[in-house]
């Protein structure tokens, strides 16, 4: 009998008690290959020597100091590093211990600009639908996961939705790309209009859509667009790349494949790569002098901001990618697992899209490839899907509603950014006898 409170209770898991490379291992002595690096996490993989000499050596030296009495070298030396990395006008970053976290601060930190700048009637923000953005309540009621919402939406604060870049479903027939870009992101420029621009404080979106839909891309132009129109209206941009960011889709940011820079990015997940909890906010110099000028301080704050050991794991774990090249890595055996994934799925006739970039990789499943039409919610086909691949030593990220937070099912695929080909074909091969059974 188990005293957690497990995510699913009724299910009974398996103990993991070991790691090395792209692998896991269970109490029972079964591998899986990490081929979601957990929820896009483990871009190291396990049991890294590099990443755990640096947190021994860190904890002999000094475990934990509070932000209010302290600073510490882990925390100052990441922060350089991150915003030596970061796309323009980003001058500094905020620790905290993951992703929700991260945005719960973003928000903050667009309201208290507005309020140091004497612009208090700023208080709506806007985001997309088939988002997420976290479970704290703040970043709940901004997310568009309606599956997470649902119950606790007595409790949300008033935000606003527009639709998501999502070409596959959204994009009309004859419409190109770019055309479908530009209508996609006027829904922006409508909703700031409709809610009065002197009220909007921020406009928050995923470059490439993680979990909730799976690893949906921007098209061309539309991010663009959105920073055109946020700056028209003096809208702060806030990028979550929470799990597409940090090198995920072959860039160290996915935004820099847009051309784009935000006022605010979070990142988490690929940051510490699972060695330790942690997460950022990076905010550029106009809000950080804001707060400087004004108050003089950042009104919000967690027992474990800028905790060493989170700090010095996350900069391990940046040093690695660095000097290994794994960027480069992430392009190409992204572009290979991708191929792959084409040759095995490109005409399944219960896959209707692959899309993403780098080592992260979406498959949407349905019922009818001609139609797009989905899989039944009753059937839980995502919940199969993991099933099956779990019983082949295969860890996918499965998840339903991708449609609309009831219908549809897609598989998430985040390799550690150090995969090689033979591992991706296993990965494939794995995959395609997963969704195989589980479609039957």
């Amino acid at each position: 009998m188990t005293h957690i409170l497990h995510r699913q209770i009724h299910t009974e898991l398996p103990v993991a008690v070991g790691g090395k490379g792209v692998e896991l291992f269970d109490s029972d002595g079964r591998a899986y290959i990490d081929a979601s690096g957990g929820a896009a996490v483990s871009c190291l993989g396990h049991g890294h020597p590099y990443v755990v000499a640096a947190l021994k050596a860190q904890a002999e030296k000094l475990a934990y100091a509070h932000t209010s009495f302290f600073t510490s070298e882990p925390a100052e030396a990441l922060a350089e590093t991150l915003v030596t990395g970061a796309p323009k006008g980003i001058s500094h970053a905020y620790f905290v211990s993951g992703g929700s976290e991260a945005n719960e601060a973003a928000l903050k930190m667009a309201r208290q600009y507005f309020v140091e700048k004497g612009e208090p009637g700023r208080r709506n923000v806007i985001a997309r639908r088939q988002s997420y953005h976290g479970n704290t309540l703040g970043v709940l009621a901004a997310g568009g996961n309606e599956a997470r919402r649902a119950q606790f939406r007595p409790l949300l604060i008033e935000t606003h939705h527009i639709d998501p870049c999502y070409a596959y479903r959204l994009q009309k027939p004859g419409e190109s790309e770019e055309a479908y870009g530009q209508r996609a992101a006027q829904q922006l420029e409508d909703k700031i209009q409709e809610l009065g621009a002197d009220t909007v404080m921020a406009f928050i979106a995923e470059p490439v859509v993680g979990a909730t839909a799976g690893a949906v891309p921007a098209v061309p132009g539309y991010l663009a667009r959105i920073r055109e129109i946020c700056d028209r209206y003096g809208v702060l941009l806030i990028f979550d790349e929470v799990m597409c960011g940090m090198g995920r889709t072959g860039t160290m940011h996915a935004c820099e494949q847009d051309g784009v820079a935000p006022d605010i990015m979070t990142v988490a997940k690929g940051l510490g790569g699972g060695y330790q909890p942690i997460g950022a906010a990076l905010l550029s110099r106009r809000i950080f002098d804001a707060f400087a000028e004004g108050s003089g301080a950042f009104q919000h704050g967690h027992t474990y901001i800028c905790h060493p050991m989170a700090c010095a794991a996350a900069l391990a774990v940046q040093e690695v990618i660095a000097r290994d090249g794994l960027l480069a890595n992430v392009r190409e055996t992204g572009a290979y697992l991708r191929s792959r994934l084409e040759a095995r799925f490109g005409n399944h006739a219960h896959v209707g899209d692959i899309r993403g970039r780098g080592l992260f990789l979406g498959l949407e499943l349905v019922a009818d490839r001609s139609t797009k039409e989905p899989f039944e919610p009753a059937k839980k086909l995502h919940a199969r899907v993991k099933k099956e691949a779990m019983a082949r030593g295969l860890m996918v990220y499965p998840a339903g509603g991708t449609i609309d937070g009831k219908r549809g099912d897609h598989v998430l695929i985040a390799p550690p950014f150090i995969l090689d080909r033979q591992t991706a074909d296993t990965i494939v091969e794995r995959l395609g006898e997963a969704v195989d059974a589980a479609a039957i």
